[in-house]
């Protein structure tokens, strides 16, 4: 079952002015092509920016709300906005905040080494990724129509179940997570009446967030209880709120010791505020009637159009506590010192102060606000985070690393390639970095946006305790490159006489490099305002050479270095950090981001499929596509292809091409099955059937371009690639052909039948690890059964030769009631030639007569020279008996491990690709087991399974064969799970190691004789086939299967499924006739019949028979003659 969602109607990110809303927006369209917003993703993904520069998450939260207001009022044929679209929407707001020193992008796009192996698109997980799962997938399911508000500046997990109670909701809610009281020293916690009701209440400053100042006036502590909470409680309890969830009183912003302590729980936990809220469809229409009324009109877009002067709210501050139980008028209008503010708070309190304001707080969840410290950045990025997260940490996440083993555990890679011998220590974290080895660097450390010429500058270098970043910023229409360095312990905005720089005071660095205070501040500054943040360190552009790393990084040096270092550090222009920061360029940082992921990405592809690793591509072609880096992916797989030397690599190289083609093709024109054999790519597939893999590849490439105009020359395209996948799995089947050996025997009497009949199988467990590729990568195992259907070997083939120098073919289906012929007379070679087409006329029997070499196709000599020289069913099995009697017809005589690899020769010259297991299960009596090895060449090794005495009659009595009147088209199935098998999907290359053990397992259950586990195995089986083939089961058949479940030890549909024969193992003995009645009462099954099936312990036959055996005698199948 699907996991649920928040189906959003609406999804915005806010963005500070300037700050890139396009590359946002774009950030969010990808995320939607890639599945991140749930299974049915919003119609509206909007980034809004900020119409003012320091607006606040109050101001943000009421413009993006106008915003997706008129967007929905738009859609619904509205000419001016109408709250009436909000009354069922649901609408995510997610603010980006403030610069964040470590992430050029922001918070909301700091990078977490995760990686999804599950997610459809593989990509970087950001932090905004992080978050829109959590609320998509977790805190908000089972919510109302409103509107949530969430912060990016936070990590937050929170488990799967919150258990919210939303029965009976109303006005607005935060959602808090519980902390610890040390924690919450420098953080929000709020205050509800449970705690009141227990205790006198208090208040410190009310909480700040996401650009607002803390309020000048501190507020009243009250000593006495607060009777509007109590009856809030009051009202509370008549909702039916549980008693987790309070409602608030007051949010306490970094409060006393005492102040935070009374609003801690029985377990000394305080709610933290967490920058969530969500505010009931109500509320909502109640905010938004504000944004017309000055000066909250200043909030909007719409006020900057209006000439409205700035104001800046706090989401929190400004706007929800307003809602605060223990909130009066006058001391929430006067908790602000600005009078713009206080008429704004004024209008606030009469639009909302009437919704009751109540409190979540989830437990088993955590919360960490992404401060601007750098040791506290990093340890987030090092450590796993708690077990409520729906994520997992890993040390290297989406990265090329050559020596993995010199990262210690506690570091942290991310979108990063490492080449060469990068060492790196615990504690420190690597981001967007392309650099190469010979490298150190010690703990402590943060590197971001460092590019491969940096790596020489580096090498020799100590790092320890820094940040070390490159950045993308641009000067009017300049784009240039800068790189920063600091302390891991540096203080941003601390006095410099107070504070360090590379974790020295001041006077130490200046002393250390020459560098004096007039190089970093201007002289008429204050020196209480020196610092950090505005010093100009950072070396922009030179007059006469070009900048790189070195130019920061000896700073670092020890004095005799430094002073060559330090006249051109003079000479260039210098910026400092706050200069820097409205010059970074968000987009060409994402871009640049976007081109490391992929060409990383590339370095995976090569990784993986070289060493034959069981991970999936196909994330990666997907988010290839969605990105335009597809002809990068596909350059990488058509160099593998070609260089590989490996036919095995190269196949599973061309159906990763097929893939990306598929993708590309986005689901429109047509289905990726279909035929390959367009005469455009004749000459590649040539080249590929030479052996010529090189030329093949480079032909197909060439072919390629002229058709990805359009999605059904994609799809097109597509399958041609998987034919040639086909070549090359033919190719390395027939590698078993060195274990068929040929005889001679005497040669039959002219007009004298050869006559083979073979027994049906039955594959109890296994079926599909047989499957090339799967079973020589894999390696296979399949148990099965001969058996005969109402007491008769059903399948076979006769021959005989004739006089006329021609192949007279005929191929008899159906029952002996209803029996129909097709006849075909082939005189000239080329009548053989669509022998590789499975549906043509006979084409079974010609790619017969071509591969037990009866006839050479293609040949120099005619069909009628070979015919004078050599003679002077539909499925595995049938091949089985159509090439033994021609052997033996032709005076030559095969074992029956040559037949089992000789019908795999011939259904690769078919073109059906099929596995071993029908000719294994046919071929050889009674109960076996098929294996075959993870490797080249193929080989099938046959264990005949000994059964207890007795035990073979109990399953004859037990077993039924149940004809479901649904026929069934395997060739479409096996097209399916050969391209999931090359995209190597994490479901089908589990399910093939559960298909093998469960094998072993039924095997032994045979030798003990134990029928229910026989059954538990078969019905395991049954649902393991399911997930290697969706669709193999008709509604019809799983109603059928419905009807028998509570009669049977177990049950599962011969072969591939899809229709076909269901074989059922029932509880009691000779249940025929009572199944027959069952499903006859049952409706819509259709043209069903059962039949008694026994297991055959002789084998198929072989014989020579008269000239002219009657008729009936044949087999039923296809005969040649």
């Amino acid at each position: 079952m699907a996991a649920a969602a928040v189906e959003w109607s609406v999804v915005l990110l806010t963005c500070q002015r300037g700050g890139c809303v396009s590359a946002f927006q774009r950030e969010l369209e990808v995320r939607r092509l890639r599945g991140g917003l749930g299974p049915r993703p919003p119609q509206l993904l909007l980034a809004v920016e900020d119409p003012w520069a320091r607006l606040g998450s109050g101001g943000a939260t009421l413009n993006a709300l106008l915003v997706a207001a008129e967007h929905l009022s738009a859609r619904a044929g509205c000419t001016v906005v109408t709250a009436d679209v909000l009354r069922e929407a649901r609408i995510l707001i997610m603010h980006m905040g403030r610069d964040f020193s470590f992430d050029d992008c922001g918070r909301a796009f700091t990078c977490l080494p995760v990686e999804e192996p599950g997610a459809p698109a593989e990509a970087l997980v950001c932090n905004l990724d992080s978050l829109l799962g959590t609320m998509t997938h977790r805190l908000c399911v089972g919510s109302p129509p409103g509107v949530w508000v969430c912060s990016t500046d936070m990590l937050l997990t929170v488990p799967s179940a919150p258990g919210i109670d939303w029965n009976g909701f109303q006005g607005v809610r935060v959602i808090a997570v519980p902390g610890s009281q040390e924690y919450a020293k420098n953080h929000g916690v709020y205050l509800t009446d449970e705690q009141v009701q227990s205790s006198s209440p208090f208040k410190g400053h009310p909480l700040e967030a996401q650009g607002s100042s803390p309020p000048s006036v501190p507020w009243v502590l009250r000593s006495q209880p607060c009777h509007s909470c109590l009856a809030w409680g009051t009202l509370k309890s008549s909702l039916g709120w549980s008693c987790s969830q309070g409602l608030v009183c007051d949010i306490i912003y970094k409060g006393t010791e005492a102040q935070i302590q009374q609003c801690a729980g029985p377990d000394g936990t305080v709610p933290l505020v967490c920058g969530v809220v969500f505010f009931s469809s109500d509320a909502t229409e109640q905010l938004l009637a504000t944004h017309v009324i000055p000066p909250l009109d200043a909030c909007t877009y719409l006020g900057l159009d209006s000439g409205a002067p700035p104001i800046q709210l706090s989401l929190f501050f400004d706007i929800v506590l307003c809602m605060a139980a223990g909130m009066t008028e006058e001391d929430f209008i006067k908790g602000s010192g600005d009078a713009s503010v206080r008429s704004a708070r004024s209008v606030l309190w009469t639009a909302l102060h009437t919704f009751p304001l109540s409190m979540a707080c989830i437990p088993g969840s955590s919360y960490d606000y992404m401060t601007t410290s750098a040791s506290d950045h990093i340890r987030s990025l090092t450590l796993l985070p708690g077990s409520a997260s729906h994520l997992r940490f890993c040390k290297t996440a989406h990265s090329h690393v050559d020596q993995p083993c010199l990262l210690e555990d506690g570091s942290s890679v991310t979108n990063s390639l490492l080449e060469g011998a990068v060492q790196l220590a615990a504690g420190s974290v690597i981001q967007h970095c392309h650099i190469q080895g010979p490298l150190e660097i010690g703990p402590g450390c943060l590197l971001s946006g460092l590019a491969i010429g940096s790596s020489l500058a580096l090498q020799g270098c100590p790092l320890r305790d820094v940040i070390l970043q490159g950045h993308h910023i641009r000067l009017r229409d300049l784009p240039c490159r800068v790189f920063t360095l600091t302390g891991c312990l540096d203080d941003w905005q601390s006095p410099a006489e107070e504070a360090t720089y590379l974790n020295m005071t001041w006077a130490e660095f200046f002393h250390r490099t020459g560098i004096r205070e007039g190089d970093l501040w201007d002289a008429e500054m204050p020196r209480r305002s020196r610092c950090l943040l505005n010093a100009r360190l950072f070396p922009v552009l030179h007059a006469c050479e070009a900048l790189g790393l070195e130019d920061v990084l000896w700073l670092l040096a020890p004095a005799p270095v430094a002073s060559v270092r330090l006249a051109r550090w003079r000479a260039a222009w210098r910026m400092s950090w706050q200069e820097l920061l409205p010059c970074l360029d968000k987009a060409a940082e994402l871009r640049a981001r976007r081109a490391l992921f992929f060409l990383q990405g590339q370095r995976k592809v090569r990784r993986v499929l070289l060493g034959r690793q069981d991970s999936s591509l196909l994330p990666l072609a997907r988010s290839a596509v969605h990105e335009g880096y597809h002809e990068a992916v596909l350059g990488t797989l058509d160099e593998v292809a070609s260089t590989a030397g490996d036919t095995g690599i190269a196949a599973r190289a061309l159906a990763c091409i097929a893939d990306v083609l598929g993708c590309m093709a986005q689901g429109e024109g047509g289905l990726r099955s279909g035929p390959a054999a367009n005469k455009e790519w004749a000459s590649a597939f040539g080249h590929l059937e030479s052996g010529d893999i090189a030329s093949g590849v480079r032909e197909l490439a060439a072919e390629r371009q002229k058709w990805m105009s359009r999605p059904a020359l994609l799809v097109r395209a597509a399958r041609h690639y998987e034919g040639a996948e086909q070549i090359l799995i033919r190719q390395a089947v027939m590698s078993s052909c060195q274990f068929v050996t040929v005889g001679q025997a005497e040669l039959p009497p002219l007009g004298h039948w050869v006559q083979v009949a073979c027994p049906a199988r039955l594959d109890l467990s296994g079926g599909w690890s047989d499957t090339p590729p799967i079973t020589y990568e894999h390696g296979g195992a399949v148990v099965d059964v001969a058996v005969l259907v109402d007491g008769c070997r059903p399948i076979g083939a006769r021959v005989r030769r004739i006089h006329e120098p021609e192949l007279r073919l005929v191929s008899f289906s159906g029952t002996p009631e209803s029996e129909a012929a097709v006849e075909l007379v082939c005189r000239e070679l080329e009548h053989l030639q669509d022998y590789c087409q499975p549906h043509a006329p006979g084409a079974l029997l010609k790619a017969a007569f071509i591969c037990t070499q009866v006839v050479q196709f293609p040949s120099q000599k005619s069909l009628w020279a070979q015919l004078m020289e050599s003679f002077g069913g539909t499925s595995s099995i049938l091949a089985g008996a159509v090439m033994a009697s021609l052997y033996r017809a032709a005076g030559k005589s095969a074992s029956t491990e040559s037949l089992i690899h000789a019908v795999l020769h011939l259904e690769q010259k078919l073109t059906t690709g099929g596995g071993w297991q029908d000719q294994v299960g046919g071929l050889v009596p009674g109960f076996k087991i098929g294996r075959s090895k993870a490797q080249l060449p193929l080989r099938v090794e046959v264990e005949k399974i000994p059964v207890p005495n007795g035990f073979t009659q109990t399953l004859n009595d037990h077993l039924l064969l149940v004809y479901t009147g649904k026929t069934r088209l395997a060739r479409n199935l096996l097209q399916d799970v050969v391209r999931n098998w090359y995209a190597r999907l994490p479901s089908t290359v589990q399910n093939a190691d559960a298909l093998v053990s469960n094998a072993e397992e039924c095997a032994q259950a045979l030798r003990q004789g134990n029928l229910p586990l026989i059954g538990k195995c078969l019905d395991r089986y049954w649902q393991q086939k399911k997930c290697m083939a969706p669709g193999c089961e008709p509604l019809a058949v799983g109603r059928m299967m419905d009807a028998l479940q509570p009669y049977i030890y177990g049950q599962c549909l011969a072969g591939a499924g899809g229709g076909g024969f269901l074989y059922v193992l029932t509880k009691g003995p000779q249940q025929k006739e009572a199944l027959h009645q069952i499903l006859a009462k049952s409706e819509g099954l259709g043209n069903f019949s059962i039949h008694s099936i026994e297991v055959d312990t002789g084998g198929f036959s072989v014989e020579v028979v008269g000239c002219d055996p009657e008729d009936s005698a044949h087999p039923a199948g296809d005969v040649a003659v």
